[in-house]
C-alpha cells in the first residue's frame, strides 16, 4: 500500500483541517496518482472534500471510530481493517489526514511526498521521513516552481521492501 501527501519544510501538512498552501501542480499530481485507486481517508479530511462527496474515479474508504454511515464511502473502524480491505485491490493509497497517516504508515511500503518549500503555520504534521531510519528517499520524480514556491515530488521507500 502507498500513501500520498504534500508536506511543508517542517513536515507540516495542514492547519484548521485544510492545506494553508495548495499548489495546482500538486493537486493535478494527486489526481493522476490516485485515479482508479482505493483511497483511505479520515472522516475529518472528508469534511475538506468538495461538497464532502467521495472523490470520483476512486473507491473511497473512510477510516473512523464512529459507527455512522458515510454516503459513497466504505467505512472501516481500524487500521487493520482498512489494510485488510486494501489487499483486495491492485492499488490502494492513504490520503490523510494527520492521524490517518500515522495509523496507516506501518502498513505502507511507499510514500509519495510532494515537498512544498514553504513553512506556513501548521497544526498537523506528517512524520519526517528524512529523519526515519525505516524510510529512504528513492527518487525525485519532478521539481518545479509555482507562484514563487519551489516544490519537488518524491518517492520514499520503506527499508526492506521492493
Amino acid at each position: 500500500m502507498d500513501l500520498i501527501a504534500a508536506v511543508y519544510d517542517d513536515w507540516g501538512i495542514g492547519r484548521d483541517g485544510t492545506q494553508p498552501i495548495a499548489l495546482s501542480a500538486d493537486r493535478k499530481f494527486f489526481r493522476e496518482m490516485t485515479r482508479g485507486a482505493m483511497v483511505i481517508v479520515g472522516r475529518r479530511t472528508i469534511d475538506d472534500f468538495p461538497g464532502r462527496k467521495p472523490l470520483p474515479g476512486r473507491v473511497n474508504v473512510a477510516l473512523t471510530r464512529s459507527d455512522m454511515a458515510i454516503p459513497g464511502f466504505t467505512v472501516c473502524h481500524s487500521p487493520e481493517e482498512a489494510a485488510q480491505l486494501a489487499k483486495s485491490t491492485e492499488k490502494a493509497m492513504v490520503i490523510g489526514g494527520g492521524s490517518i497517516y500515522r495509523q496507516m504508515l506501518p502498513y505502507c511500503d511507499r510514500a509519495i511526498i510532494t515537498k512544498v518549500h514553504a513553512a506556513p503555520q501548521s497544526d498537523t504534521f506528517f512524520p519526517n521521513l528524512d529523519e526515519s531510519p525505516n524510510w529512504k528517499l528513492k527518487e525525485i520524480l519532478h521539481t518545479g516552481v509555482e507562484n514563487g514556491i519551489a516544490y519537488e515530488m518524491c518517492i520514499y521507500q520503506k527499508e526492506g521492501t521492493a
